[in-house]
């Protein structure tokens, strides 16, 4: 099964890692990462029509899809996710490249902006707020709609096992969990690839690990550069109907992290990718367009 429709699939030794990539298309590069618990597969139905005008790169974040896994927490910050793709970008021959994130790829995103923000030619974040403004402003209500943050955080063996019984009804029920989502709504064969990643054991971990670095290791990171802005043009795209936009003035928690920013809330919950692809793509030529 290809991972996206008419675009190579490649593995490259970078950072330490194999990790999975998919390429079309020609035109200014233009870099696409996933969030939990997903992989590159979710750009399935953007990703062909935006190489019409783009050189396309969807890669799997470490520890996800078909990447490798460092093993250990410190290998899971999104430092090293970011470091990941700039090594990657530069393999391929990309010095300079837009960026387009979703949730922990929009993460993996931001932190690539600020460790190696002359690179970015713009950068697209979906339906996140920063990660240090999510835990430190804290409601219950936050809190209950994504309790997984501090399942998953919770020492390891004990998440690991208790989804490893049923990896399929759990990470459907984050599918489902984080917004307006019916799995209808979710491509067949991008279902059929995610669950293939998530009931590997090492991914299972890796993500766990991923979380555990995110309530440590990459808030403080994101503590030491409170002060600090994102220079490149930034696009701040978030579900209407999803948990961040009911629970946060989503524009509002990033004034004060990104230089040049426009934002637009787009019909759908936290996958409003697959929700409303059509008004995705829109969003993201005009503003790419732009710049």
């Amino acid at each position: 099964m290809e991972v996206i429709p008419g675009f190579s699939h490649e593995v490259a030794e970078v950072n330490g890692q194999r990790i999975g990539y998919s390429r079309g298309g020609q035109g200014a590069p233009v870099l696409l990462l996933h969030g939990f618990p997903q992989t590159r597969a979710m750009w399935r139905e953007i990703a062909p029509k935006l190489a019409r005008d783009y050189t396309v790169i969807a890669a799997d974040l470490r520890g996800y899809g078909e990447s490798s896994a460092p093993g250990g927490v410190e290998g899971m910050t999104f430092r090293e996710m970011a470091a990941d793709q700039a090594a990657l970008m530069s393999a391929l021959g990309f010095e300079r490249f837009h960026l387009v994130g979703h949730d922990r790829g929009a993460r993996t995103g931001h932190r690539m902006g600020l460790d190696h923000g002359k690179r970015l030619l713009s950068l697209t974040l979906m339906d996140i707020v920063p990660t240090r403004h999510l835990l430190r402003h804290l409601t219950a209500e936050v809190a209950a709609a994504y309790y997984h943050w501090f399942f998953l955080a919770q020492p390891a063996p004990f998440p690991e096992q208790m989804i490893a019984a049923d990896p399929d009804r759990y990470f459907e029920r984050c599918l489902l969990g984080f917004g307006k989502a019916e799995l209808s709504d979710f491509p067949a064969a991008a279902l059929e690839l995610y669950r293939q990643s998530w009931r590997r054991p090492v991914v299972i971990a890796a993500m766990c690990d991923d979380y555990r670095a995110a309530l440590t290791l990459d808030l403080e990171a994101d503590r030491k550069d409170l002060k600090r802005r994102v220079p490149c043009p930034a696009l701040v795209l978030y579900g209407a109907q999803g948990a961040m936009a009911r629970h946060y003035d989503v524009p509002a928690t990033w004034t004060e992290r990104l230089s040049d920013m426009q934002t637009e809330a787009i019909p759908g919950g936290h996958f409003f990718i697959e929700q409303s692809p059509d008004e995705t793509l829109a969003a993201l030529r005009a503003f790419l367009g732009s710049t």
